[in-house]
């Protein structure tokens, strides 16, 4: 049997929230015993929508948007009545019955992506659209309806499927590290990053084609050509301290010591003179 998971590449994702329109679509006003509940049409979503906006530069600002969805094991952890379960196929299910009255659940999920329908006294989550799966779907509503194809949903245990593909390369990481064994995984989560300005001293001009070489103890891990506006970005880094080494012809080099942080490390403007 299939052991279904969900991989999102973030860098493919444009916060159309068509998914979470199509999850909405699917569960609102629609109960699918014994898999869930009606979902209630406000607060819930189930396929959620997170924006983190990071400021690399006065000409550069990235949007990344997260579409979060709860598959966590953890929730069985606390479940001690068979009111969360996990199916063969790997997916997490509340029991619309049995969870009723256990606000505890939502405590549970490291993401915070469990709800409580205060109508149906109990808590709710995403369900993969099991319903769906089990009358020969091959995909949940959220990934059908991806204009993007950002969602890669399949058998995680099938070495040929695509997911199991893209769980192999090692890039893809878990919303939350605290999830035990998640079955959704995402790429392009945003990392530490070191970005900066580089700024030519004799006229007072951004540097087009100014060479950035990032290093760590080991000697050089990274280098870039500054962009027309004098800006450059190395992401996906470790935690730690690091140098940066600008150089261009006819300018001296400059070297700076930086100690980069969980977020954006930006350095500013980095004169040559």
């Amino acid at each position: 049997m299939a052991r279904y998971g969900l991989v999102i590449d973030l860098d493919y994702c444009i916060g159309c929230y068509n998914c979470q329109i199509a999850c909405k679509d699917e569960h609102v006003g629609n109960e699918f015993a014994p898999v869930a509940k009606s979902q209630p049409t406000f607060d819930h979503f189930w396929v959620g929508i997170e924006e983190v906006e990071r400021n690399y530069s006065d000409s550069r600002i990235e949007v990344t948007y997260i579409p979060t969805l709860s598959q966590s094991k953890n929730l069985l952890d606390v479940a001690k009545d068979g009111e969360v379960y996990e199916r063969p196929d790997g997916i997490v299910i509340i029991d619309p019955e049995k969870a009723a009255g256990k606000k505890e659940l939502l405590d549970a999920c490291p993401s915070g992506r469990v709800y409580w329908n205060e109508e149906a006294n109990v808590a709710q989550k995403c369900t993969f659209c099991a319903h769906l799966l089990d009358s020969g779907w091959t995909e949940p509503r959220c990934v059908q309806s991806c204009p993007t194809s950002c969602m890669i949903f399949g058998d995680r245990d099938d070495p040929n499927s695509e997911i199991s593909k893209a769980l192999a390369n090692g890039t893809a990481q878990p919303y939350n590290p605290n999830e035990t064994d998640p079955s959704v995984h995402y790429i392009g989560l945003p990392s530490p990053v070191v970005s900066g300005t580089v700024i030519l001293g004799d006229c007072d001009e951004c540097a087009d084609g100014a060479v950035v070489t990032l290093l760590d103890k080991g000697g050089a891990i990274a280098n870039q050509s500054t962009d027309c506006f004098g800006d450059f970005l190395f992401k996906d880094l470790d935690v730690g301290k690091y140098k940066v080494k600008v150089e261009k012809d006819g300018y001296e080099s400059n070297i700076a010591e930086i100690e980069v942080e969980s977020d954006v490390t930006q350095l500013g403007d980095i004169i040559l003179h």
